[in-house]
């Protein structure tokens, strides 16, 4: 029986940074809010390593082999990168900011 290794999400400094300046931004207006956010979003990220390929690939991803792919929540857009050792989130934005490819 062929033993498969549990992925391991990571988050890239900026997209955390990200995600910590929206749940500051955010609480300033509603503690709870903030809350809902930043546990539903880190909820999904967590689940990846089950199923990372259940978000369609990313479409700002300039020549994506496949494994950069993208999901949106909250009015966030959440872009990661798999491989067959881990999850790597490198983008976290608000939806109505300008998307950068990248």
């Amino acid at each position: 029986m062929v033993e498969k290794r549990k992925l391991v999400v990571l988050w890239g400094k900026r997209a955390y940074a990200a995600l910590q300046n929206a749940y500051k931004s955010i609480g300033e207006d509603s503690p709870a809010n903030a809350e809902k956010v930043r546990s539903e979003i880190l909820a999904i990220t967590r689940n990846l390593p089950h199923h990372p390929e259940k978000y369609p690939p990313d479409k700002f991803k300039k020549n994506n082999p496949g494994n950069y792919r993208a999901f949106e929540k909250h009015s966030y857009r959440v872009a990661y990168r798999h491989t067959d050792k881990e999850i790597r989130i490198l983008i976290f934005r608000h939806v109505k900011q300008e998307p950068k490819k990248y």
